[in-house]
């Protein structure tokens, strides 16, 4: 599906869109040769801009876990977090889930269903791809995959609104998760996906702010622009008129 008429879906559906981030442990093979835990998870409900938390700091105190203690009941926090987040995904079966690149086992929806099935034994609940829409190259599609340097996230965060004072890189979240600031690390997921919503708002107006944008978008955006259109379209009929006109004179 082309990036226009996925967005004139998304329009339509505004009600159905979650729009999802989360943060994990490294990324790298650093992990006990495990794959990376996940740490948190939040969720904005677009329409009503309500935000669903699903954090190991969140789990332990619902357990009775000492914040001091996290780190030696990690799989059982972790699985009860996921089992929370799939409890949410099964009583919204028909949400449309916006994400920036969570896209395969590196990091992804697949890493949520592979960390369920480790921990709990089964299957997760399947989550349609087609119901999963990634912000990040849908911006890129619309302005051109070189419209700002890397890394993206951060240089668009800087151009549309602002490094949020609780926004972390991942290097830095890493770091964070290994000294147990679990609130800050969330804190830092919510920022992520408050930034967003906001962004999906601007690329339905076509407000994104870009350090560059290919000629080609840029065109393409302009000949759809509704006056253009409206310009186009009385000249035609103005043509056939005046075609219309001399033909007339001609065989008179």
């Amino acid at each position: 599906m082309k990036v226009k008429e996925t967005l004139k879906l998304l329009k339509k559906n505004e009600h159905l869109i979650h729009i999802i981030h989360y943060s994990c442990e490294n990324l790298n093979d650093n992990n006990d040769n495990f794959s990376p835990r996940v740490t948190s998870i939040a969720i904005i409900h677009l329409n009503s801009y309500t935000t669903h938390s699903f954090s190991m700091h969140l789990v332990a105190e619902e357990m009775g876990i000492s914040s001091d203690n996290i780190q030696d009941h990690y799989n059982e926090i972790e699985k009860t977090m996921l089992i929370q987040f799939y409890e949410f995904v099964k009583n919204h079966n028909d949400a449309l889930w916006i994400h920036w690149n969570m896209q395969n086992m590196n990091y992804g929806f697949e890493v949520f269903a592979h960390r369920y099935k480790v921990l709990t034994k089964e299957n997760a609940t399947t989550i349609n791809d087609t119901h999963k829409f990634n912000l990040s190259h849908m911006i890129l599609q619309v302005y051109g995959k070189h419209c700002v340097n890397d890394p993206k996230m951060q240089n668009l965060m800087e151009l549309n609104g602002g490094i949020h004072r609780d926004y972390l890189k991942g290097a830095e979240e890493v770091t964070v998760f290994k000294n147990k600031e679990y609130v800050r690390l969330h804190k830092s997921t919510i920022s992520k996906v408050g930034w967003f919503a906001n962004m999906y708002e601007y690329l339905q107006k076509g407000k994104v702010k870009t350090t560059r944008t290919d000629w080609y978008n840029k065109t393409s955006r302009f000949v759809e622009h509704p006056y253009l259109k409206l310009i186009s379209f009385l000249a035609v009929v103005y043509t056939l008129i005046d075609l219309t006109i001399k033909l007339t004179n001609s065989w008179g």
